[in-house]
């Protein structure tokens, strides 16, 4: 593993100042890694996000993580792991369009490919409504590779503005690999709507790959007591092995 160093960007949307937290590997000037845009949950980069980002990074990558809901609060926030911080992420979520959910993810991939660290190859990871996320970043055909972790609303249908999107219709634009993982005790992705999602990538013609693991929603966050220590290495040994194989060929 590498050290790493830090810095953020504000980037200019049409609906506000996005800021971009980056994290990469330290080197001399000269060194090139993959990109990877880090989708957060509905809480933004909040410390086990950070921390996520760090450990992508230490593993060879520049981590993009983009705050989501800039339209709604300004640079730096951070939405507490409560039920005031879940209603509002819960209520961002659905106040966003989908349209500026993907353009942000497009000027968060453009600025990785043209980060002067950055090979310009480029992929995506994501937990929750970032795993929903990085999934539809797959659609871009600049994503050679998505890790998805326990994406919420995909089955439904049911994200953004008037919880109305296309991710299962548009599943057939995902060019690169897809790696999903889900936690078979999740309440937010029933066995019914994983079923449905599956059998949409297959029929799609999509290359995935699929872990359903013994464990609740969320088991990947380092912190609380729905953290599964065990069961999120191996889903950072799951994602770095698909991003690897995408990403350093």
């Amino acid at each position: 593993m590498a050290t790493i160093v830090e810095e953020s960007v504000d980037l200019q949307t049409p609906t506000g100042v996005m800021r971009v937290h980056v994290q990469r590997p330290s080197g001399d000037g000269s060194a090139r890694w993959p990109g990877l845009v880090l989708f957060s949950e509905i809480y933004q980069q909040t410390p086990p996000i950070r921390r996520s980002a760090a450990r992508f990074a230490s593993e060879g990558f520049v981590v993009a993580v983009p705050e989501i809901f800039h339209e709604h609060e300004p640079p730096g926030t951070v939405l507490a792991y409560d039920t005031a911080g879940t209603d509002k992420g819960n209520r961002y979520k659905y106040d966003t369009a989908v349209s500026t959910f993907d353009a942000d993810t497009e000027l968060a991939l453009a600025h990785l490919a043209g980060h002067p660290s950055c090979t310009g190859k480029l992929g995506a990871v994501g937990f929750c409504l970032g795993g929903h996320l990085s999934f539809r970043a797959a659609m871009n055909p600049r994503v050679l590779a998505a890790a998805c972790f326990y994406a919420t609303d995909i089955h439904t249908d049911t994200l953004g503005r008037g919880k109305k999107s296309d991710s299962l219709a548009r599943a057939a634009d995902i060019r690169g690999e897809l790696l999903m993982v889900w936690g078979r005790q999740d309440p937010h992705v029933p066995p019914e709507g994983r079923a449905t999602i599956h059998a949409r990538l297959a029929e799609a013609g999509v290359r995935f790959s699929w872990h359903e693991l013994d464990a609740v929603h969320a088991f990947m966050r380092d912190e609380g007591p729905r953290y599964d220590p065990a069961l999120a290495a191996l889903g950072y040994t799951l994602a770095l092995d698909a991003l690897r194989r995408a990403l350093h060929a």
